[in-house]
């Protein structure tokens, strides 16, 4: 007596479990339906599909021309950058060499033009110093290294640094009229102004001239 009942509540059991999963299956399966009859299904065309990937096609094209374009130019200004580090890197000690080169100059011209007082060993110093003069100008033109001495030349800031003026008839106002130190070009790098004094005209002209003028 006691496994029919087992068996009988085993059976009721298995129906109730299975009429409890028809029921949920039901359940998901109208919840799927509720939610397809309440989204918006957009169809996609063929004609959009291809007009997308023609958008991602041309965006790719334009950012790969880009980055061709930054690659470039970036070949470029670091060709340069190091062709500037070839002809300026050493303007720092060209400016103080130049210096140097001053100091020497100065001290020939201070010798006389007339060197028959000065005994041979001294003649002979002179014109080694002189050489060595020719010598060092030659190798700085061999390395693009070129004086600025505008002696009768018109005054031009980019070059020059006027440090006086000088009353005179000579020359029109604003032409160098005197250089009291060369200025150096490194190729076409300003290493140094030349110092000069620039013409003006008499303070009488200049008066003559405003008295015309008022009148």
């Amino acid at each position: 007596m006691s496994k029919k009942k087992v068996s009988l509540n085993t059976d009721k059991n298995e129906s109730k479990f299975l009429e409890e999963e028809n029921v949920k299956t039901e359940v998901e399966t109208d919840d799927v339906s509720a939610n397809m009859d309440d989204g918006k299904i957009e169809d996609i065309s063929a004609e959009e599909i291809i007009e997308n990937q023609n958008k991602e096609i041309q965006d790719l094209k334009d950012q790969l021309l880009r980055s061709l374009a930054e690659g470039e130019n970036l070949r470029k200004r670091t060709i340069k950058e190091i062709e500037d580090a070839k002809k300026y890197s050493h303007i720092s000690f060209v400016r103080d060499l130049v210096s140097s080169v001053d100091n020497l100059q100065r001290a020939l011209v201070a010798v006389p033009k007339d060197k028959s007082e000065f005994s041979e060993p001294i003649k002979n110093l002179i014109i080694g110093l002189e050489i060595v003069e020719k010598e060092i100008i030659n190798t700085f033109e061999k390395h693009k290294l070129t004086q600025i001495s505008p002696l009768g030349e018109k005054f031009d800031y980019n070059f020059h640094q006027a440090m006086y003026e000088v009353t005179t008839t000579e020359k029109d106002p604003g032409y160098v009229v005197e250089v009291s130190q060369k200025g150096y070009l490194l190729h076409d790098r300003l290493v140094r102004p030349a110092m000069v004094g620039i013409s003006k005209k008499p303070e009488e002209e200049i008066l003559e001239k405003n008295d015309k003028q008022n009148n």
